[in-house]
């Protein structure tokens, strides 16, 4: 039987490259998002998947959310936290709202799609858990003490969440990508892009297909023995230890 996995932000970006992955990898996949029906649709459509609607950042969204997916796919055995957006601004000038926002979509939103799941998960002694968190989280960055921070707890979230369900048969790892070629990246003006790019080793932006490739093999049957772990995609532009 297939497999069934959740992707959040799965419609545009990273988390359609990811559910294109995981489909052509035989499993059945949902894609969340929040708000863009033409992007939904069209994942729907091209891929084949099922999309659900709502906001990550409210608990009882995607306890909805799952209820939903199981109900039609069945139980979830592949959660992709990828979901995520950007508030940028100077600490000294940032509002609450901004903070919060970005705080409660990046990270809250692990535990209130985990949350949901992880029972189920420890009761078939399967599971795999993957978080997409950001090399700024890991080196930070300025004008976004919000994302960084909320892209650092995640780190940290997978490891604690790793260590309670290694015993259970479920991996919780975390994928830390560096500049990505999605729409995001590329409404950076274009000088910006350039110097970015410049600070990259490799010489280019990454891939959502490669994203996607660390992510199937995460969740497949062979990566049983990873987990904690913290994995850099990034071209070389930050090495972490």
């Amino acid at each position: 039987m297939a497999r069934v996995a959740f992707v959040t932000g799965g419609t545009r970006g990273i988390g359609r490259a990811i559910c294109e992955r995981l489909v052509a990898d035989g499993l059945k996949v949902a894609a969340g998002y929040s708000g863009n029906e033409e992007a939904a649709a069209a994942c729907a459509k091209e891929l084949g998947v099922m999309v659900v609607k709502g906001n990550v950042g409210s608990f009882d969204d995607c306890a909805a959310a799952v209820k939903t997916v199981e109900a039609e796919l069945g139980p979830i055995d592949v959660l992709v936290n990828n979901a995520g957006i950007t508030r940028d601004g100077m600490l000294h000038k940032m509002t609450y709202d901004q903070w919060s926002e970005v705080i409660r979509v990046n990270m809250d939103s692990a535990f209130n799609m985990t949350r949901p799941v992880i029972e189920g998960m420890r009761e078939r002694n399967w599971g795999r858990i993957i978080n997409i968190s950001s090399i700024n989280g890991q080196k930070g960055q300025m004008g976004q003490t919000n994302y960084s921070a909320a892209k650092a707890g995640l780190i940290g979230f997978t490891k604690a969440l790793a260590l309670e369900n290694a015993k259970k048969g479920v991996t919780v790892n975390v994928i830390c990508p560096g500049y990505i070629d999605t729409e995001m990246v590329a409404a950076v003006p274009e000088a910006v892009l350039a110097s970015i790019i410049a600070g990259i080793p490799v010489g280019r932006l990454g891939k959502g297909e490669e994203i996607a490739d660390m992510v199937s093999f995460l969740a497949g049957e062979r990566a049983g023995f990873v987990t904690g772990a913290t994995l850099t995609l990034n071209g070389g532009q930050y090495m972490a230890a």
